[in-house]
């Protein structure tokens, strides 16, 4: 079953737009932990202007599910990172600058650069996720950079599934059975939500894990966290 992995950004948002520590973005980690979901995810970007890479360490210390880091692969980030050693860094490619991630990487044009980053994480035992769009021959490169999984950016799916749904999932079938073909785990994200992620999971095969952030934590201001995330495991099949 797909397992569902909870980014917190959104928490870190609101507690920097005041400055202390309301709300407690470690707290947050600790009760999505406790609260069911398999995994959390961070997203810490240059700027902090949510994730701390202070609040990466803190979470580390406090939580024993599935920790996720995704970032742009700079030194800074790669530091983090190898001391971390969280379960899984998923590599994405935005720029300092970027309001949220938007594209997926060119496997070809950064194959040598990928190819490195990933072979120095899995050398220290870091599962590796590359952030990716469902062009079938990018994929199947990807799994040339050694990679363990990518993760399929799914804003495309998540802005026309209204529109016709089937129309929609299509080109994310045929990159999930492309990854298989070559041994990739897949993973998925960006835009899932309450309406459209139970025919995204139910219709794209071997889907291992989905990262969700905005739209579960926008949930938990009406729902409360706990009860959103069983919300959310029970589109999930939970």
């Amino acid at each position: 079953m797909t397992k569902l992995s909870v980014n917190i950004n959104k928490i870190a948002t609101i507690r920097n737009a005041r400055g202390g520590n309301i709300p407690d973005v470690t707290l947050a980690a600790i009760n999505v932990q406790r609260f069911g979901a398999h995994g959390l995810t961070v997203h810490p970007r240059p700027d902090e202007r949510h994730i701390k890479y202070s609040d990466v360490y803190a979470i580390k210390q406090n939580i024993s599910i599935e920790f996720n880091i995704e970032g742009y692969p700079n030194d800074r980030f790669l530091n983090l990172v190898k001391d971390v050693k969280p379960t899984q860094v998923t590599l994405v490619p935005d720029p300092p600058d970027a309001l949220t991630s938007n594209a997926g990487w060119d496997t070809f044009k950064y194959f040598d650069f990928l190819s490195k980053v990933i072979y120095d994480l899995k050398k220290l035992g870091i599962r590796t996720s590359i952030f990716i769009e469902t062009d079938i021959d990018n994929i199947k490169n990807a799994a040339k950079t050694g990679t363990d999984r990518i993760e399929l950016y799914t804003e495309p799916y998540a802005k026309y599934y209204d529109v016709d749904s089937d129309e929609a999932i299509k080109p994310f079938i045929n990159a999930a059975n492309a990854a298989v073909e070559v041994g990739l785990g897949i993973n998925a994200g960006h835009d899932l939500n309450l309406e459209n992620l139970k025919f995204f999971s139910q219709n794209v095969p071997n889907l291992l894990e989905v990262s969700i952030g905005h739209a579960l934590i926008s949930d938990a201001l009406y729902f409360g966290l706990e009860n959103t995330i069983q919300m959310y495991l029970n589109e999930l099949g939970y």
